[in-house]
């Protein structure tokens, strides 16, 4: 009898990952040593998959996240209608440079026109 755990089942000779049962096939066969598991083993699994938030990244993700950073010269950038996440003044600083790879979309820096609150989106 395979070994179980969760919902994964084990070969009982050598130890190996047994695959999953195609349809109507009465048996696995172990691709290590050849053990042959009655596919009745894998009745009643249940099988749950998770995964973390952060596996699949998302662009409204990613805008929620900021970054502080203080300006210091007064070269700000354009002045353009975006809310900031600080204050929710409705006019800050734009300036968007190329900081990852070229096949990548640039970085846009905020700064706030009312309190200086910086922060970034990677478009």
């Amino acid at each position: 009898m395979a070994t179980k755990i969760g919902s994964l089942l084990f070969c009982p000779a050598c130890g190996t990952l047994l695959n999953l049962p195609r349809d109507s096939e009465p048996n696995v066969s172990c691709e290590q040593c050849g053990h042959q598991e009655p596919a009745s083993s894998y009745e009643n699994i249940k099988i749950t998959t998770r995964s973390h938030p952060d596996a699949f990244p998302s662009a409204l993700r990613q805008k929620r996240k900021t970054q502080t950073k203080t300006h210091d010269s007064d070269n700000l950038g354009d002045l353009v209608l975006e809310k900031c996440p600080e204050c929710n003044h409705s006019e800050a600083y734009s300036k968007a440079l190329q900081l990852r790879s070229a096949d990548e979309g640039s970085t846009v820096f905020y700064t706030c026109a009312s309190c200086k609150h910086g922060w970034r989106v990677n478009n």
